[in-house]
């Protein structure tokens, strides 16, 4: 059985760290000493006396005690051998740097016994790996890291876990002022997940936020361990996870040996958790540093001035991308701001507030003022800096002084923007983040950042959500799929309305069964998996004459009959479907149903267990939300039933997760106001 890992804390902030292997031994050798790391470096070698100056030792017993943290750059084999050693003297931990294992198990039959065997060899010791680089932690200068890199020695900043190596490698010579604490990669976590990684870096008081690359989840539960501590630490956590398209979740599997999920499902998961997801590496780091500057926003609210209205004009567009509020200014705001930038100027947000206040900081200073005191959560200045080498950007310095001035003088959050983000220099950027303004590296980054960071502060102001249902996988058994009679009945009792109505054997009973339901009824056939295309429904039938006609038109291809009241003219049909997602189990859906399912593609996905507050926020967050609103005088759609409606699904599968496979209510017909909201139709596959 595989034991339960020991804190990482020794790992990644070492006061000893033994190297073992040649050439990449060497260099973490060689990296630790340019960044001044001041704990003990023993380097292992069965025939070098001495490395860089130190003194080699021949195995892991020779070491003078048990170091805190070891880099083993070996062969694969070696690696299990000198991981069991380490464990067994109380190392503190180990990054394994060979490759050949599971990632390679369609190219080596022994690739998962070898993972299996270094997973055994370490115990309850962590190791990180195999087939990764390693990490870098700048605030103490501890490098296990076998390669060169950009990054520069910090006392505080963000943290950037990754399973790909080489992109770490990237993100490490970034030139956008972002303070990198720690770089660190996972490789095939084979013990230790990224989310474990994350967790330990977030204890580290001098670590603001952290950014995760994720190829494919390493534990559902480890995540949602790693969401709790973020939102109790105050550091928020947001993600570029990759598998979007069919070629990037085949790599995904080739490359990690983990499993990606939906994608859309993915996204549904994080938000549940309040973990922010972008599309780039360039969002990414953008979005790290707003974080490490501000943290969360309270809203979506930005105000934006330049001095140009065609970079006015780019913001406005942009901003119809991203979910951010360029909210109007406040009435207070408009004299100020016509007295300090003159009647010429057109107040508004965005504002270009042209160039006649342009090199006067002073002046700039109090435009920028009256812009901060409207109360938004994140104030932007575009500022596109001359190049260096060529000519003289005083003029710009003078306006970052004035944002500076402003920010300092209001308490508000500002940001610099570049529009295009090789236009600030780095210099530039790093003294902005010493001064606690954001230096944004192109506009679309900076409102992706904004709307990350504003999710992130809606999710923490609402209550925790309860734990995820447990497992991706049914029970054993064979599918079966209940009639709908059957589905409707399991449904209805857990609180889900359906329209009242009976089966019957034979048209006759059929006819009988309708005079006592009421007219008008819809007759259906049971047993046949395509109704419609059958021939097998039949609506609105207004006597027992036309029910009988129309059992016995069907009887070829039904094996009985399903008589149902006549639902009233809906507002709006919509879906509600489960699904079982390989990564996070059950999952709902809802959108737009009846004929409206593929040509709208409406739909909100809902992790479970659910709340009414989620419930009722994936509703308003449909297209369809307009009819239910009263569409062009319209009536308005019963939205508190059509809630209780989700609930109740929700419920159903909640109950029923450890066997249900599939789950279609389709349509879901919401009626008028006060008048409820009935399933029409509904499907029920599950394992006995």
């Amino acid at each position: 059985m595989t034991q339960t890992p020991r804190s990482l804390d020794r790992l990644i902030r070492p006061k000893s760290i033994a190297v073992f292997g040649g050439k990449e031994a060497r260099r973490v050798i060689e990296q630790c000493d340019k960044m001044g790391f001041a704990g003990d470096i023993w380097p292992v070698h069965p025939r070098e006396d001495q490395i860089l100056g130190r003194r080699c030792y021949r195995s892991v017993a020779d070491l003078p005690g048990a170091p805190d943290a070891s880099f083993v750059g070996v062969n694969r084999q070696l690696t299990i051998d000198i991981i069991a050693a380490l464990s067994a003297r109380g190392a503190g931990g180990a990054v394994c740097y060979a490759s050949g294992f599971r990632e390679a198990a369609s190219e080596l039959d022994d690739g998962n016994d070898m993972q299996e065997a270094l997973v055994a060899a370490a115990g309850d010791m962590p190791i990180v790996g195999p087939n990764c680089y390693g990490f870098i932690n700048m605030l103490d200068g501890a490098l296990l890291w076998p390669d060169q890199h950009g990054m520069q020695r910090v006392e505080r900043g963000v943290a950037v876990l990754t399973q790909s190596s080489n992109i770490a490698c990237n993100i490490s010579m970034q030139t956008r002022g972002l303070p990198l604490a720690y770089l660190m990669t996972a490789g095939n976590q084979a013990q230790t997940g990224l989310s474990d990684i994350a967790c330990a870096v977030l204890e580290d008081p001098r670590v603001t936020a952290v950014g995760l690359h994720i190829e494919g989840f390493d534990s559902i539960a480890a995540l949602e361990r790693l969401a709790t501590r973020a939102r109790e630490l105050g550091k928020p956590v947001v993600t570029l996870k990759v598998g979007k398209s069919e070629a990037a979740q085949l790599a995904t599997v080739s490359h990690t040996a983990s499993l990606a999920g939906n994608d859309r499902v993915s996204s549904a998961l994080l938000a549940r958790l309040g973990i922010g997801r972008v599309d780039t590496l360039p969002a990414l780091l953008e979005t790290l540093k707003l974080l490490h500057v501000a943290g969360p926003l309270e809203s979506s609210e930005i105000s934006s001035m330049s001095c140009s209205g065609g970079e006015a004009s780019l913001m406005a567009d942009a901003g119809v991308r991203y979910r951010v509020n360029f909210r109007a200014l406040k009435e207070e705001q408009r004299r100020p701001l016509k007295e300090s930038l003159g009647e010429m100027v057109t107040i508004a947000n965005p504002l270009d507030y042209h160039t006649f206040v342009w090199g006067n900081r002073e002046k700039q200073t109090t435009a920028f003022s009256a812009m901060m005191k409207g109360g938004y959560a994140l104030n932007l200045i575009v500022l596109d800096f001359p190049r260096q080498d060529r000519c003289d950007a005083a003029d710009w310095v003078t306006t970052c002084d004035a944002v500076i001035d402003a920010a300092n003088a209001t308490s508000a959050r500002a940001g610099i923007v570049a529009s295009l983000g090789e236009n600030m220099p780095e210099q530039t950027a790093l003294s902005l983040m010493a001064a606690g303004v954001i230096p944004f590296f192109g506009i679309d980054e900076a409102l992706a950042a904004v709307e990350i960071a504003a999710g992130i502060g809606a999710a923490w102001a609402r209550p925790a959500p309860p734990k995820l249902l447990n497992g991706g996988v049914s029970g054993g058994g064979n599918a079966i799929t209940l009639s709908e009679h059957e589905a409707k009945t399991e449904l209805a009792a857990s609180g889900l309305k359906v329209p009242p109505g009976t089966t019957a054997s034979t048209p006759q009973e059929a006819a009988t069964a309708a005079e006592s339901l009421g007219f008008p009824v819809v007759l259906k056939g049971l047993g046949v998996a395509h109704k419609t295309e059958a021939g097998a429904v039949k609506l609105n039938l207004a006597s027992s004459a036309e029910v009988l006609s129309a059992a016995e038109g069907m009887a070829a291809v039904a094996s009985g009959y399903l008589i149902e009241k006549m639902v009233a003219k809906p507002v709006a049909e919509l879906i509600i479907g489960a699904m079982r997602d390989p990564v996070a189990g059950p999952v709902l859906t809802i959108g737009a149903g009846g004929i409206l399912v593929e040509l709208l593609d409406d739909s909100a996905i809902l992790t479970l267990p659910t709340t009414p507050e989620l419930i009722r926020e994936a509703i308003d967050g449909l297209k369809i939300r307009k009819l239910l609103d009263g569409y062009r005088g319209g009536p308005k759609g019963d939205f508190a039933a059509l809630a209780d409606a989700v609930a109740a699904a929700a419920s159903y599968v909640v109950s029923n997760a450890s066997n249900l496979e599939e789950l279609d209510i389709n349509p879901l017909m919401v009626l008028p106001e006060g008048h409820g909201a009935i399933a029409a139709d509904a499907l029920i596959r599950r394992r006995n």
